[in-house]
């Protein structure tokens, strides 16, 4: 994995004595899941393995989160702040990120958006679940036209309930909708992410 607009030559690793602070942020949720140090060896191991390595002050080496626990953080992609003395790694973890099992090491609820992609996550998941105990599963399984069918009969739904129904009703009837996108999403091997990819490219 390569990223080659972040050049670790040009970062300012002499502010901590080598050491630079790296914020970790769950690329699909927007979650802020810990925080760690790199020097310029842990960041060259992340951009070559694909795999999240900090430089460990209590150890005093390089350490890859979840070299011990499997809980791998799996590199989407890396930037810095405008002083290039701080990273920002956007990745996908694999497990819990806090070693007290917790997905995110900082007590403080995630974003509004979170649910989002941890919902898509989930969806994901169900692709090989038992389609006789997951109803997510018995529409990635089964005929696409049947998900196609429930984003159109969704979308009616929010567009009478905007117009018919009070707030609460909208609200459902949109949860529905974008429950039922992610699923045809999923069907197509799309993730929200392409959408977003789409709507950043409008925006310009």
């Amino acid at each position: 994995m390569t990223h080659p607009q972040l050049d670790p030559a040009g970062l300012d690793f002499g502010k901590m004595d080598g050491l630079l602070p790296c914020v970790v942020q769950d690329a699909d949720t927007a979650q802020v899941l810990m925080l760690g140090y790199m020097n310029e060896a842990a960041l060259r191991q992340t951009l070559k393995t694909g795999h999240v390595t900090f430089f460990s002050r209590s150890k005093g080496r390089l350490w890859t989160k979840g070299e011990s626990s499997g809980h791998v953080l799996k590199l989407v992609r890396l930037g810095t702040d405008c002083d290039n003395d701080a990273l920002l790694v956007l990745a996908r973890p694999h497990g819990p990120t806090c070693h007290t099992g917790t997905v995110s090491c900082f007590r403080v609820d995630p974003p509004a958006l979170e649910m989002l992609g941890t919902l898509e996550r989930t969806v994901q998941g169900r692709r090989d679940a038992d389609p006789h105990g997951s109803y997510t599963a018995r529409l990635l399984q089964g005929e696409p036209r049947r998900a196609a069918q429930k984003v159109g009969e969704e979308g009616v739904e929010v567009a009478l309930a905007a117009v018919t129904q009070g707030d609460e009703e909208l609200l459902g009837e949109s949860a529905d909708l974008l429950y039922h996108l992610l699923v045809v999403l999923a069907l197509r091997g799309l993730r929200l992410e392409d959408v977003v990819t789409v709507l950043r490219l409008r925006s310009r």
